[in-house]
């Protein structure tokens, strides 16, 4: 049997496996995924294509508390502040919702969206802003809640926060729609974000937001360094060798005179993180 024969056998019998998955026969669902990928590397299904079916299965897998951001990593505004001191943590943060606190109790009071301020600004009724008038009602959830199920929450209800509670009803964290979409289709960015081409944005002197895709090559011409590229190929790799892991949004580590903090990040890989210069003599 010649070379051309014995690829039409194993396009014919990939195509089988397929053909049987699709009709319910795999074993398991990593026998399915082990299909989707033998299918992936024969040019039967596009990379990112694969990628978002295994982001769909997982979805299923994952619970709320696996994505989350942190009750250490979110910008509150307290429910006694003004509008003078609103403005400060909604431009430095450039998010677009942010959870109210009430300061005595700790609690989650309501949902501010940064888009309902504008009818404040250079206005006579910023003298009478109240936040409890603007505040939206939140919404709570447990930690143990599975993503698909959230995300099916999120669009019958067209909320796009929820607040997460531990087991005691104490705040954990916080989820987006956002999060449980970036675990089917990658990471998504936002106005606040790069340009299409852009991998690295200088946001002051010293700081900077950086791809994880950014290739090292063009990060040592960016700021004159000279880490090589023999073992990992991209900034981001370079970090997780640093940390020895892969790391969750928050963490942080000191590469030289660069401090990087992880802005996301899933259980396979960083997404974006934050850059900062921490030595003086090294210049962009």
């Amino acid at each position: 049997m010649n070379q051309t024969q014995n690829d039409k056998e194993e396009s014919r019998s990939l195509i089988e496996r397929i053909g049987q998955a699709l009709m319910g026969e795999p074993k398991d669902r990593e026998d399915l995924v082990q299909l989707m990928r033998d299918a992936e590397k024969r040019g039967l299904l596009g990379q990112d294509a694969l990628a978002m079916i295994e982001g769909v299965l997982q979805v299923s897998e994952l619970q709320v508390r696996d994505i989350m951001i942190p009750r250490s990593n979110i910008v509150f505004i307290p429910r006694e502040a003004g509008i003078d001191d609103i403005y400060p943590l909604v431009i430095d943060s450039a998010h677009s919702r942010f959870p109210v606190q009430d300061e005595e109790t700790s609690q989650v009071a309501g949902i501010l969206l940064a888009k309902d301020l504008l009818s404040y600004a250079a206005s006579s009724k910023a003298q009478k802003f109240d936040v409890r008038d603007v505040m939206r009602h939140a919404i709570f959830v447990p930690e143990s809640k599975r993503l698909n199920v959230m995300l099916h929450e999120f669009r019958a209800n067209r909320n796009h926060m929820a607040i997460v509670i531990d087991e005691y009803g104490s705040v954990a964290g916080l989820v987006t729609i956002e999060d449980v979409l970036e675990q089917i289709v990658g990471e998504i960015e936002d106005e606040h974000d790069f340009e299409e081409e852009a991998f690295i944005l200088q946001r002051n002197e010293t700081e900077f937001n950086i791809k994880a895709l950014t290739e090292i090559d063009d990060f040592n011409d960016r700021f004159d360094t000279n880490y090589s590229d023999d073992e990992v190929h991209t900034v981001g790799g370079m970090v997780v060798r640093s940390f020895g892991h892969v790391p969750e949004h928050g963490e942080t580590t000191q590469i030289d005179g660069f401090l990087f903090e992880v802005l996301r990040a899933d259980k396979r890989r960083v997404h974006l993180l934050r850059m900062t210069m921490t030595d003086a003599s090294t210049e962009a």
